[in-house]
């Protein structure tokens, strides 16, 4: 076995087709050292014989001219037996001889930019155009024969195969080429993974019968949720689309948070609002004008549960907010940006995460949940509230910062977990109760926590994520001075809510949707 993992293969012929021609000129210097043969084809053919080194072009190696446009080149047996044959096999080497075929050791081909082509263009033709075939069938053959070739699938693993045929003298070793081969069949298969998904999205098809996910490594995190877990994140792009300018790692904790934090910031106005989350849940939301003062009642709401917290900010930081911010432990700050001051302000603590989120919003991609072998799928839920989605079922009307409040109120709701209810004034949470098998105990801490922080003259309204099922959670509200409810219809018992509202001069709106949160 030992001496199995130390077989060293020399490389005498390379096949490079690459769509990606930068750094390759140290390569093909390298190459050249040890005398390796060159094939080529197209544009890098071109590249190469301009970089001024050898090259054969892959039609003249295999007597066979380029067709369909350059959609046959490589697909050829004399480059895939050149490949795919096993160097001991004595059948293959026969069979290599009578066809006068010649062996191919190391394939280096990375693959038409198809993902990139998705992001600038929605010309169908222009897209499949743009699927590789022949380069995917080589580095899946180069991959399947590890034991005798090297495949190379990204200009990034070009410094590691040339330090390798230096200490190796213009050879590799297999624990090399088995490295490269999983690699190789991860770029195949993630390859594979985003032209399925584009047809699935062109043709409509959100639940195939075989769903294929992939990811770009962001970071490997320290820990998970707590230190005897493992952990990483993964994005669909190469990068989350928010950039950390400060503070220490962030970890798992911190991730699940700041995303908590990002999807309701972004579904507030434009360049409006602060969050403030903690343990993934809103511990208080404001969307007043002024950014100060937006922060300020938002940490009103429940400024105990925000320490330790995280805080988002839907508009550019100051310096007069950075001073504001200063004063309390955070564990994150998050904004669509950062004047020069505030930087300087908030980088006095070395340990706080600073995030800008300029670039971030919310896609139309699904959201996934997983327990073993199993994933649960669905669509965001980001649907954006108007007037006309809620229908008002009380004798008294709203009045319009009554409705406004509610509207509010309701859109932070469907971000609280499960049973959620949210109070409201002045564009301003007051009383947030979460995550409580009973609806009429999360009801009882939105009031308790209302109490203890707020002391309110104004009209408080109060949203519910789903239908009281009896009267007693909506009798606590009124009792305890709410004077506007929304909630989702569909009860058995919404007569009987509504008789409630009408006896007791509150004003109730039905929501046409429900929003869970789980």
């Amino acid at each position: 076995m030992e001496i199995r993992k130390n077989m060293i293969k020399k490389i005498k012929t390379a096949l490079i087709s690459v769509s990606d021609k930068s750094n390759l000129k140290p390569l093909l210097q390298a190459l050249k050292k040890i005398n390796v043969k060159i094939i080529s084809s197209g544009g890098t053919f071109k590249e190469i014989k301009r970089l001024k080194f050898n090259c054969t072009e892959v039609s003249e190696f295999t007597g066979a001219n380029e067709i369909l446009n350059g959609r046959v080149k490589t697909l050829h047996p004399k480059i895939h037996a050149g490949i795919l044959n096993k160097r001991k096999n004595k059948i293959h080497q026969k069979e290599l001889r009578l066809n006068n075929y010649e062996n191919i050791d190391l394939v280096i081909v990375n693959f038409y930019p198809f993902e990139e082509i998705l992001k600038k263009t929605k010309n169908h033709k222009k897209i499949i155009e743009n699927i590789d075939i022949g380069g995917p069938s080589m580095v899946r053959s180069a991959a399947k024969n590890y034991n005798d070739v090297a495949v190379i699938v990204s200009n990034k693993q070009y410094s590691e195969l040339i330090n390798e045929l230096k200490k190796n003298k213009g050879g590799t070793s297999l624990k090399f080429r088995e490295e490269m081969s999983k690699l190789a069949f991860t770029e195949t298969s993630y390859y594979d993974s985003i032209i399925t998904n584009y047809f699935n999205k062109f043709t409509n098809s959100h639940f195939p019968e075989k769903k294929i996910i992939s990811g770009n490594l962001i970071e490997k995190l320290r820990y998970g949720e707590n230190p005897h877990q493992i952990s990483a994140i993964y994005s669909k792009d190469k990068n989350l689309k928010i950039k950390k300018i400060h503070g220490k790692q962030l970890s798992y904790n911190n991730y699940n948070d700041i995303l908590a934090a990002l999807i309701i910031s972004k579904s507030l106005p434009n360049n409006t609002g602060t969050v403030i989350v903690k343990h993934a849940n809103p511990c208080g939301v404001s969307i007043l004008k002024d950014n100060l003062d937006s922060y300020k009642s938002a940490l009103a709401c429940d400024p105990i549960s925000a320490f330790g917290g995280i805080v988002s900010c839907n508009f550019k930081i100051n310096q007069k907010l950075a001073l504001e911010l200063n004063k309390i432990f955070l564990e994150v700050i998050v904004a669509n940006g950062f004047d020069k001051n505030a930087l300087k302000i908030l980088k006095h603590k070395k340990n706080l995460r600073i995030i800008d989120a300029s670039d971030f919003s919310i896609n139309e991609n699904f959201k996934l949940n997983s327990i073993n072998d199993s994933i649960l799928i669905q669509s965001e839920d980001k649907k954006i509230f108007t007037k006309k989605d809620f229908k008002v079922v009380s004798k008294i009307k709203p009045n319009k910062d009554q409705l406004n409040n509610l509207i509010f109120a309701f859109n932070v709701c469907r971000y609280v977990k499960s049973n959620a209810i949210v109070l409201a004034a002045n564009k301003t949470t007051v009383g947030i109760g979460s995550g409580q098998p009973s609806r009429l105990d999360s009801c009882e801490i939105a009031m308790r926590k209302m109490k203890k922080f707020n002391n309110l003259k104004e009209d408080i309204v109060a949203a519910s994520d789903a239908f009281f099922p009896f009267i007693d959670g909506i009798e606590k509200l009124v009792q305890s001075g709410v004077t506007a409810v929304v909630q989702p219809a569909g009860s058995i018992r919404d007569k009987e809510i509504i008789k409630f509202a009408n006896d007791t001069n509150t004003v109730l709106i039905f929501s046409k949707t429900r929003h869970f949160r789980h």
